[in-house]
């Protein structure tokens, strides 16, 4: 049964792969969440206990076959929203780094202004957020392309916290970009005639896991979705 939060029915969207240790915290804080909101785990091909832990915890599991990564993982659960008929879908990462309860300032950020996407950003709130120096050049390339692209300042690019309407999750079902795809999501949105505002949030320590862009991987990711940036400038618009 899909559960209302303020009127709105909304779906929280984990991604997971090989998370086990984390993932049943994360749920248990999401479904304390008030007013509530529904949870999916998508287990993306995990070779550990990560869909048991997650539907012990209180979860709705999709189990995906393999490892599809990080976009094809997200666009299954806004799938998931869109034919379960959700009004709003919020993204949060499985390794217990986002704060969920965090997650009505994202909701009440969309519809403000007519925003149809809100972003949560580390960078906004007091103190902003701390990172390695090369990611830090990394957010800092993001948000001068970026924002050079839609006219708009987006302080926080590669955060994976962010709450979609209706409108916006029809879209990102059926375009959604397969590798890193945060930033260049971004783009698409934006480009397409979509209103992002960012709200300021906290971002915790991860608690399990290690992540899977080392230092290498940190240059190729941010060559790889300039790249696809640049060429989705050049695409004609996917909806009017």
């Amino acid at each position: 049964m899909i559960r209302k939060t303020a009127s709105l029915s909304v779906l929280a969207v984990v991604p997971a792969f090989n998370e086990a240790g984390g993932v049943a915290g994360v749920v248990r804080e999401l479904l304390a969440v008030r007013p509530a909101v529904d949870v999916l785990v998508v287990d993306d091909g995990s070779s550990d206990r990560t869909a048991e832990k997650a539907a012990a915890a209180g979860a709705t599991v999709v189990r995906l076959p393999y490892n599809l990564g990080i976009g094809g993982a997200v666009q299954t659960g806004f799938r998931y929203a869109v034919r379960n008929g959700y009004d709003a879908a919020v993204q949060v990462d499985g390794d217990g780094q986002h704060v969920p309860s965090e997650i009505p300032a994202l909701l009440a950020a969309l519809g403000r202004d007519g925003a149809d996407v809100a972003i949560g950003s580390r960078f906004l709130s007091a103190g902003g957020y701390t990172t390695t120096r090369l990611r830090r050049v990394g957010t800092r390339v993001f948000e001068r392309v970026n924002s050079w692209v839609l006219g708009q300042t987006i302080t926080d690019n590669t955060s994976g916290f962010r709450a979609y309407n209706r409108k916006a999750l029809a879209f990102l079902s059926e375009h959604y970009p397969q590798d890193y795809p945060e930033p260049e999501s971004v783009v698409l949105l934006g480009r397409n005639g979509f209103r992002i505002r960012e709200v300021p949030i906290r971002m915790r320590e991860r608690g399990h896991g290690r992540s899977s862009i080392s230092s290498f991987r940190s240059v190729y990711y941010m060559i790889k979705v300039l790249l696809a940036i640049f060429v989705d400038c050049f695409k004609a618009r996917t909806i009017r």
